[in-house]
This record gives structure tokens, sequence and C-alpha cells, in this order.
């Protein structure tokens, strides 16, 4: 029970929305991570710590070392289509979190079920480049990013690397995504700059058409952050399913994440590990 009443401290009104009875389902439409430290295993679990039901269509199968992708076979788009009909046609999908997509008729495809009203607007994790610095997709991706999914999109939520791709500019910190304020509001959609991968500052930055708010995160010293991103989005996902709005969402998103990473500070799995997704002790049978 004190692990419980601790967790519902830090999370606040989303804790109170978890003991409710009412069926939420978010669905992640991602890559498979066979080590369960990011993409679909990643989303699912970070659904389920804040109460919220998990689907998934998987966008690829990868094999991963804790430092490398060394093999990705992409599913094919129309499989891909399939399994978000049959979600969508089972469950009332209460919020949608995308990551790798990978092609760019993929990225077309969920903008179409998108705009057709079969999903709602997605928090969309776009992975171009992971906090190794591994480039994921090709300049055909990012295009139909910008022009499909970004204007569609409930909130983009770049890190580091890949908001400064987005924007052409080096942004060495919360001040530096401020400033390029425009330049992301032309994106179409709310963001969210994880603030991870700053040297500087770890905070995350919101950008909307209303200004610019910015979170302080402090800093925890530790390999152990893989995942990170997609936790962060997940539970932006789960918290918007749960009637949050984007601020109270990114609030709740930013708390999980850093106390993901301080459970998992101290783990040592022979390289850069996962941040803990489940971070209540589970009761004893």
């Amino acid at each position: 029970m004190e692990a419980l009443e601790r967790m519902g401290r830090w999370s606040g009104r989303l804790w109170h929305h978890r003991l409710m009875t009412e069926f939420r389902v978010a669905l992640t439409v991602a890559a498979s991570d066979p080590l369960g430290g990011a993409g679909v295993q990643a989303d699912l679990t970070t659904f389920a710590a804040l109460g919220v039901h998990g689907a998934s269509a998987v966008t690829a199968v990868t094999a991963q070392s804790l430092t490398a992708v060394t093999a990705v076979a992409p599913v094919d788009a129309d499989v891909v289509a399939a399994q978000i009909d049959e979600v969508a046609a089972v469950f009332e999908v209460a919020a949608v979190k995308t990551g790798l997509l990978r092609r760019p008729e993929v990225v077309e495809l969920v903008a179409a079920r998108v705009a057709d009203g079969v999903l709602p607007a997605p928090v969309v994790d776009p992975v171009m480049v992971d906090g190794r610095g591994v480039r994921f997709v090709d300049e055909a991706v990012v295009a139909a990013y910008r022009e499909a999914l970004f204007p569609l999109a409930r909130v983009v939520t770049p890190n580091r690397a890949e908001a400064e791709l987005l924007v052409g500019a080096e942004l060495a910190g919360s001040a530096a995504v401020a400033e390029r304020a425009e330049a992301f509001r032309a994106l179409g959609a709310d963001v969210v700059v994880t603030g991870g991968g700053f040297d500087g500052s770890p905070d995350d930055v919101v950008v909307t058409g209303s200004g610019v708010r910015v979170y302080p995160r402090r800093r925890i010293r530790t390999d152990n952050v893989r995942g990170s991103g997609c936790t962060f989005s997940a539970a932006l996902a789960a918290a918007l399913a749960q009637g949050c709005d984007l601020a109270e969402a990114a609030s709740v998103a930013g708390d999980f994440v850093r106390r993901a990473i301080e459970v998992s500070a101290g783990w040592d799995v022979g390289g850069p590990g996962p941040v803990a997704h489940v971070t209540v002790s589970p009761q004893r049978l």
C-alpha cells in the first residue's frame, strides 16, 4: 500500500484515473524491440503502468544489442493497415502513439486513418535519430511526416537530434528551443522537445500556438536511459487517453520518465540499459 500511495503522490490526477474502472485503450503503431527497452514493448508496459489497456500495430521487427540495431525487417504497409483496422473495429481507441514507421507509405497510411476518423489525432514520436545518433529513416520518410502526419498530430515529441533535423538548427538547450518556437509551430502541431539529449539541460519544452512552456527536469547520472523517448511519448498518450490536457499530460509523462530513470539508474546489465517502465513495487501474493 505504501508503494501505491507513493506513486499516487507523484502522478497526481492520473493516479485517480487509474483507480477508476472505465476501460480506456491506447494504440501504439511502432517497431518491436526484442530487448524490451523501447518500441512496442516499452509502449505497452508504460500504458499498463499508467492504467491504460494497450493495443499495438507492429511496423517492423528488429534485432538489437545494447549498442546497435543489427537487423530490421519492415512489415508490409497493408499488414500494418490491417492491424490498425482490426484494433479500431474492436475498441474505441482513446489515444494513439506512433514510433518507428520506417517507410513513407506507412506514415501516409497512419495519416489517412486519422483523416478518415478511424484513429484520433496521434502522439507522434518521430523516430528518425535515436539517442545513440543512429539515423533510422531517409528523407522520403521525413517529407511524409512533414506533409501528411505532423499537421494531423495531437503533439509531436522529437528528441534533441530530431528537433534539430526538423528545424535545421543546432539546439543547445531549452532556451534555444524557445528561440525557434515559430519553426516548431510551422510543423502544424503542438511539439514537446524532450530534454534527455541536451548536454546543459534535461528540461522538456512544450511549444504550442499560445506559447512556450519549460518543464525543468533534474539530470540523473546514468547510462540506463534506453527507451526514455518511447516511454515519454507512451506516457503522454496514456495521460491523454485518460482525459488530461497537454500541459498536464506532459507533466505526468516527464514525472513518469524521471521516476523510471531513478529506479533503473543503478542497474548493471552490461551496457546502456533500459529505463524501468514499472516503477511501483508489486504486491506480494
